[in-house]
């Protein structure tokens, strides 16, 4: 009888030719393939070499200006011949624009784009931003293919994808798999971290490759994998499409991303909180402090306000918040879907300058790397205040020119300093020649900077 039910079986699902015969029936059939997909998407994905010139680290005390004086050391920092190879995409044809990893070109000063087709095109950087690990190159727009961005806040986790690169240098490969979760956030990867996690493989090489889906389309950048011994164990990341997109309009524009401030401090919204609330809501930002005179207090946001979407986009954490604030222009408005006391409320914010908040030094200048400036009242009196070096990393470039913690900054060039819109105007007006002039305790000092 069973036999009989799965001749039965068979029967109804397979063609009418003998059993024996089933390889040539499937043979005669279009079998499923990701071949014709691949053949429109593999020529926009490129390999990318780099060679510059990195300082090395060294002890604190050696980057010390008056120590190296003191015994006639080398001016110079001592640097090294850095290589690195990686991927990236193409997706602008018409204006040869590529993205990829920063940390694929970062120090580089020549960078070379090796086409699927065996061209080999010089490359410029058009702009990079660290926080979120995107850069975009240019290269001659000839005979070039780009892929589409997809949205990638409309795939899930399930949906199947396809990662291109070329891992370890051996050439264009193509890996596939699943997306495995999104959102994944708290790596310690990045600054704004909203990554896609796929099992597709993923290794040394293909940073900065596409992760696409199954209509060819560009879901992500591939930017790290997760693993102990450095190898492919199922864990990838993808920076998503739609964050790459974002960060790209920014750094064509500018050459960087021109980050504002809303002016809130969230934490996420836990079981525990939304049951001391009493609302039903399970994923938010609950608003913790808001900045006086900021976009945020102006619009009348309060402590205790959950924040559950921005822009008509789910907010399901505190970094989800920040990743949408971070990615906005300045000037840009902001809707934010609310619940306070348990009843929905809508405001609308522009976001502001960051005029008050803590800038990194990069945003600045190449040599002001590793500070962050931020304002500090001045002999007590909290209404006048000044801008001060607030965080240094040692041996940062910031160092080796000779900042310290806790310099204020009162003039550039000559021209006084009062706040952060100050210091990035004259900073960013004169990034070949300035002379800061600061106060470091009791003392004054100048330090030139090129």
């Amino acid at each position: 009888m069973y036999r009989l039910a799965l001749l039965a079986w068979l029967a109804l699902w397979l063609p009418s030719t003998a059993l024996a015969a089933l390889p040539a029936a499937v043979d005669g059939d279009s079998l499923p393939s990701l071949a014709p997909m691949l053949e429109r998407t593999t020529p926009a994905v490129v390999n990318i070499s780099t060679r510059g010139v990195a300082k090395t680290r060294q002890s604190p005390l050696l980057s010390d200006p008056f120590f190296r004086r003191f015994f006639d050391l080398p001016r110079r920092p001592r640097e090294r011949k850095t290589h690195s190879l990686g991927s990236g995409v193409v997706v602008d044809e018409r204006r040869g624009f590529v993205v990829t990893n920063h940390h694929v070109i970062e120090n580089a000063q020549e960078i070379i784009v090796t086409l699927r087709d065996g061209r080999r095109l010089d490359a410029i950087l058009v702009g990079a931003d660290p926080e979120t690990d995107v850069a975009v190159i240019k290269i001659p727009p000839t005979d070039l293919t780009a892929l589409k961005f997809a949205d990638s806040d409309t795939h899930k986790v399930g949906d199947f994808v396809v990662a291109i690169g070329n891992p370890f240098g051996l050439g264009q490969t193509v890996t596939s798999g699943i997306i495995s979760a999104v959102g994944r956030t708290g790596l310690g990867i990045e600054g704004y971290e909203d990554f896609i996690q796929t099992d597709a493989s993923i290794n040394p090489g293909n940073s900065g490759g596409a992760l696409v889906n199954l209509r060819g389309e560009l879901l992500g950048i591939n930017t790290a994998i997760l693993a102990p011994s450095g190898g492919n164990v199922g864990i990838g990341f993808a920076i998503p499409s739609n964050m790459v997109r974002q960060v790209m309009d920014h750094v064509v524009k500018y050459g960087e991303v021109r980050r504002g401030q809303l002016g809130v401090s969230v934490q996420d919204l836990t079981p525990a909180l939304a049951a001391a609330f009493d609302i039903p809501a399970q994923q938010g930002a609950v608003v913790v402090e808001v900045e006086r005179d900021s976009p945020a207090g102006k619009v009348g946001l309060q402590p205790g306000d959950i924040v559950v979407a921005m822009n008509d986009r789910p907010v399901r954490s505190a970094a989800d918040l920040r990743n949408s604030v971070g990615l906005l222009g300045i000037g840009q408005a902001v809707r934010m879907d609310i619940l306070r006391t348990g009843k929905p409320r809508t405001l609308t914010a522009r976001i502001a300058e960051p005029s008050d908040s803590l800038m990194p030094g990069r945003r600045l200048h190449r040599s002001l790397d590793g500070a962050v400036f931020g304002l500090t009242p001045l002999s007590g009196d909290r209404r006048e205040k000044a801008v001060m070096v607030k965080e240094l990393e040692p041996s940062s470039a910031a160092w080796s020119t000779g900042l310290r913690k806790g310099d204020i900054i009162s003039h550039v060039n000559r021209q006084k300093v009062a706040d952060m819109d100050d210091l990035m105007r004259l900073v960013r007006g004169n990034r070949d020649n300035l002379t800061l002039h600061m106060r470091r305790g009791k003392s004054s000092v100048y330090i030139i900077i090129r």
